[in-house]
């Protein structure tokens, strides 16, 4: 029998090149050879692939790869054949011609790995043919894609159960680097793989630095970043296309070598632009999220976040594509809070209140990951489920520069704690401080919690500053915060607070200044960018209704200063550049909307 003389180590040797399997790789394509299910949870650059290509080579029938991306096809198939293995793909990107002649390779046997995206598989003529051939492994790749808790949902992945119920004879292998428990447990209920084992490498990368800095004057940072790597291969992932594109021309004005990658360049552009990066012709590649997927460059030195990711997962992810190769990385993440209110915007338009949920968690969490005052790799790994206990791990900023935690937090922590107990512990932390900074919102007037003792006895502290030390609180353990609805309970270690009089040692929350209009009104740079856009847009609307030029309703200076402030009342909005008495008649009522819905 095939597997039982297959000799495993020497097809790694010999086609791959590699000496010994990484951990678990082993185990997990013995699993598959013996026609056991299996889960395969393997960091990025740990070597998934290897877990199908040698099974794939050993099998008589063929393997099928299911994939989410042309990209990754086209590069996982192109690494094969020139090792020597056939394989091939079928996808929209090929000619008549070409997706026919795939098909005939399959049928007469002369391949050994198809790979799919999952609408292909699921088309007529395509399972047609897998049921004209001995189909004898399919592999998931992503596969958490298939979960709605996940950072990559993608409904179509959900109908490849039906897949594996018409080929029940074919060994089943699900794998993807980021899945937390949750998100598993969705895989393995979906695909019916509750009984197959689990292969789950640890998430800790130990040659990749991670550093967090504020982030101030974003271009100069990044460029002060660059100059330690000369020469060097990296990644700088931006929110934007617009943001890739004016980064791009700061970089190449200081003689960088870098490319821009994202969806608003042609394909062929975009391919052009990749496979140099990966030629090294060029050092540097500026990128949305667009940008990396299966893309298996060993030698990235340095993955740069110039603005705030989604979510851990996609982080985790991103900087994952650094040092492949096992040799030191580093990974950069240039945190400011203008980038939470881009965020909170997009998960705002989402229909699904599931998916605004799901998405509200996800950028809590990363922002929990980057306000972390402790090693970066605690709540990195433990977010994914693995026990992380090492307190200094010595690859982190926290680490090597560590602070105090010489905040008294005590008289805040008492507050806060007060405030969720009398408010019945049913609420998430935004109704919670609007309580304790007195606001008079519509929900807290709902609630009657205007009339609780602890409404408006956290007036000293700004909204984010409770938010700051109530994430030191969930990590201490003092307080729990429930993962679906975000609802705040209290803990055993609460009552030592409210009712021993134990005392709370943190990090101080981060210095806010107050803003007077004075001040505001001297020079205004640091404003929200996706609000200045909703308003610019509104303005637009307005001025083709009047057939006025924008500048006359009012010039961008007032949409950047109302973009900074976000005035909720008509008081409010007449201390801003531009607005006299008339136009605040005009148009007030129309731009407050806009903002008030936006803050909301």
């Amino acid at each position: 029998m095939a597997l039982a003389t297959a000799n495993l180590h020497s097809i790694l040797h010999t086609t791959f090149g590699y000496t010994t399997f990484r951990p678990l790789q082993e185990e997990c394509i013995r699993a598959v050879l013996n026609k056991e299910d299996a889960v395969l949870i393997m960091p990025t650059g740990g070597g998934k692939s290897l877990c199908y290509q040698i099974p794939a080579m050993v099998l008589s029938g063929l393997t099928v790869v299911v994939s989410p991306l042309i990209s990754l096809m086209m590069d996982q198939v192109r690494q094969l054949k020139a090792l020597g293995v056939e394989a091939e793909v079928l996808n929209s990107s090929l000619t008549f011609e070409e997706y026919n002649m795939n098909k005939t390779l399959v049928r007469t046997g002369q391949t050994k790995l198809l790979f799919l995206a999952p609408e292909t598989l699921m088309k007529p003529d395509v399972l047609d043919l897998l049921s004209e051939v001995q189909l004898d492994c399919l592999t998931i790749d992503e596969a958490h894609c298939i979960s709605d808790w996940g950072h990559d949902f993608r409904p179509e992945y959900r109908q490849l159960k039906d897949v594996r119920k018409r080929f029940p004879q074919a060994v089943c292998l699900a794998m993807t680097a980021t899945a937390t428990p949750r998100v598993r447990q969705d895989i393995k209920d979906n695909l019916h793989l509750q009984s197959a084992p689990e292969f789950l490498v640890s998430f800790n990368r130990p040659n990749l630095f991670y550093e967090v800095i504020p982030k101030a004057s974003p271009i100069n940072q990044t460029i002060d970043f660059l100059k330690r790597f000369r020469h060097q291969s990296g990644i700088i992932y931006c929110f934007s296309r617009k943001q890739v594109d004016a980064l791009t021309a700061e970089l190449k004005k200081e003689k960088f070598s870098v490319l821009p990658y994202h969806a608003g360049l042609n394909d062929r552009v975009r391919a052009r632009n990749q496979e140099r990066f990966i030629r090294d012709d060029v050092q540097i590649m500026v990128a949305t999220i667009a940008f990396g997927m299966g893309i298996n460059k060993p030698n990235v030195r340095f993955v740069v976040h110039f603005d705030l990711p989604k979510n851990v997962e996609s982080y985790y992810q991103e900087t994952g594509r650094a040092g492949r190769d096992g040799l030191p990385a580093h990974c950069l993440l240039l945190f400011g809070y203008g980038d939470i209110r881009k965020i909170r915007f997009f998960i705002d338009q989402k229909e699904d209140e599931q998916q605004q949920r799901v998405a509200q968690m996800h950028l809590n969490a990363i922002v929990h990951y980057a306000e972390n005052e402790t090693c970066r790799r605690i709540p990195l790994i433990r977010y994914f489920g693995e026990a992380y206990e090492t307190l200094r791990c010595g690859g982190c900023d926290n680490c090597v520069n560590p602070r105090e935690a010489d905040f008294d937090m005590t008289l805040a922590a008492r507050k806060l704690l007060t405030c969720i107990y009398q408010t019945g512990q049913r609420f998430g932390a935004t109704h919670v401080i609007d309580v304790l900074r007195g606001s008079r919102a519509q929900k807290v007037l709902n609630y009657l919690h205007e009339e609780l003792e602890v409404h408006g006895v956290g007036k000293e502290f700004t909204a984010r500053q409770w938010q700051f030390m109530l994430r030191q609180l969930v990590q201490k353990e003092i307080l729990r915060k429930e993962e679906e609805y975000g609802v705040l309970k209290l803990t055993p270690a609460s009552f030592e607070i409210l009712k021993n009089g134990k005392t709370v040692q943190g990090f101080p929350p981060p210095a806010e200044a107050i803003k007077s209009k004075a001040v505001r009104k001297k020079a205004v740079t640091d404003y929200d960018e996706t609000l200045f856009e909703v308003l610019r847009k509104k303005r637009k609307q307005l001025a083709d209704q009047k057939n006025l030029p924008p500048y006359v309703i009012f010039p961008d200076k007032t949409l950047i200063e109302m973009s900074a402030i976000k005035p909720q009342t008509k008081q409010d909005l007449a201390g801003i550049f531009g607005i006299g008495e008339k136009k605040l008649q005009t148009y007030g009522k129309v731009f407050l909307e806009e903002i008030n819905n936006y803050v909301k």
